[in-house]
């Protein structure tokens, strides 16, 4: 592996994520007014409310959202709860009408369930003259499941994989997610109503669509039952769900089963959303420090989508481009992408989509000199797994082969994370306390 491109990819990494660092983001939208009132991201909450906060806090994000919260706002949050992925609230502690869960990801668990539960009851139970703040980033539809009366836990865990393994796309898992679950695709607000609400996202979905991040708790749902059926056709998944889904869901073609709340729903008219981070700004900073390290930066896109190892044979094109061609930029060239591939399970192997698109950029790239890639998680967990992604380089399949790896059967078998790890591939970053979709940079000398 080529020394000096890891390093600088390393300090490219480091400058993306701390563009999105989500305490710096809270900040930047969550201020106490000398005369009293709030600012939470586009609304103002005037003294009259601002005394009486509770706070909602979800995702893999959760902890140090809220921590910044708590440090802004002060006594005048009066209770309230976060929930987190396992291991991500370490190295913050809150005040006691705060209370902290950790639960599943990316298939929801009990912990999840007791911790919705616990949402549920607080916000249903909001006393008049208070306002409710709730705080999201990526993971939350999975840390908080509560299933609609007549489903249970056991069948969204089923539905879950399912859809993971079929490669179907965020949009589409968080449609179904939205339609049966209590809290999510607007019914949040439903609970909240009409105390004002004013939500703060840290987004990790591709064009940080407000009703698909965290499925939309606080969002009106453009969605319907009859695009839920679709989704599970389309990945021909009709006959394979829990039973009882499919009763739920056909009971709701039927209109037995009330739909998600709607645009135009007057629920919404207390509410405001505000994105306060996003891939597109983890892009930007990490163009501006490839360009600091001498290198010619492009964000090419961050609205990349498809299949993780056809996006890797993607990225070993627009490398060949630069090293052979001197196109779209001539070396030295720092190209940069973000967005959320997916992967459709074919083997028994362990992995994450970046681990696979890393190992399918290192077949394409095999051979060419004085190149690497980086592929990154920023949430830091990749899949199933401990690492956040992968470095690679011209090498790194020969030098699998050399360990006797064969990478093109273990890119067959989903199983990157074995190969990669075997070369020292990976990357193990631990929690980032962030999630802002995935980036990819290639570095050309």
């Amino acid at each position: 592996m080529n020394r000096e491109l890891t390093a600088d990819l390393l300090s490219i990494r480091t400058a993306a994520l701390q563009a999105v660092d989500p305490e710096q983001a809270v900040r930047r939208y969550l201020r106490a007014e000398p005369e009293g009132a709030i600012q939470a991201g586009k609304a103002t909450w005037d003294t009259a409310v601002a005394g009486r906060l509770y706070l909602v806090a979800v995702g893999k994000a959760a902890a140090p959202m809220s921590k910044a919260a708590v440090e802004a706002l002060g006594e005048r949050i009066q209770g309230g709860i976060v929930v987190t992925k396992y291991g991500h609230a370490a190295g913050c502690s809150f005040p006691p009408q705060i209370r902290v869960f950790e639960s599943g990801h990316p298939v929801p668990d009990a912990a999840g369930l007791a911790a919705a539960q616990t949402v549920s009851d607080l916000v249903a139970g909001l006393p008049a003259g208070s306002a409710l703040l709730v705080l999201l980033s990526g993971g939350a539809s999975a840390l908080l499941p509560l299933p609609e009366p007549g489903l249970t836990l056991e069948e969204l865990q089923s539905l879950t994989g399912l859809l993971l393994r079929s490669g179907a796309t965020i949009q589409e898992i968080n449609a179904l997610r939205k339609h049966l679950d209590r809290l999510k695709g607007g019914k949040l607000v439903r609970l909240a109503a009409p105390r004002p609400t004013a939500a703060l996202i840290l987004s990790d979905v591709v064009g940080d669509p407000l009703d698909v991040i965290a499925s939309g708790p606080t969002v009106a749902d453009p969605t319907t039952f009859a695009d839920c059926w679709q989704i599970l056709e389309r990945f021909g998944l009709g006959e394979a769900i829990p039973g009882s889904i499919a009763t739920y869901l056909r009971e709701g073609l039927a209109g037995r089963r009330a739909e998600t709340p709607k645009p135009g729903d007057p629920l919404f008219a207390a509410v405001v959303n505000t994105i306060v981070g996003s891939n597109h700004l983890a892009a930007e900073a990490a163009s501006a420090e490839a360009a600091r390290l001498g290198y010619q930066p492009l964000v090419l896109s961050t609205f990349v989508e498809g299949e993780a190892r056809e996006a890797g044979r993607l990225a070993a094109a627009l490398v060949k481009g630069v090293r052979y061609e001197s196109a779209p930029l001539s070396p030295p060239a720092c190209l940069i992408w973000g967005g959320e591939t997916t992967v459709t399970i074919h083997g028994q192997g362990i992995g994450g989509r970046n681990q696979e698109l890393a190992l399918s950029t290192a077949l394409s790239i095999e051979g060419v000199a004085d190149a690497a890639v980086m592929a990154l998680a920023t949430d830091g967990s990749d899949g199933p797994t401990e690492a956040a992604g992968a470095i690679v380089d011209g090498e790194t399949a020969a030098r699998a082969r050399r360990l006797g790896f064969d990478p093109r059967r273990h890119l067959s078998e989903n199983d990157s994370y074995h190969l990669l790890k075997s070369v020292g591939a990976l990357m193990v970053t631990g929690p980032t306390g962030t999630n802002v979709n995935d980036l990819l940079v290639a570095l050309v000398k």
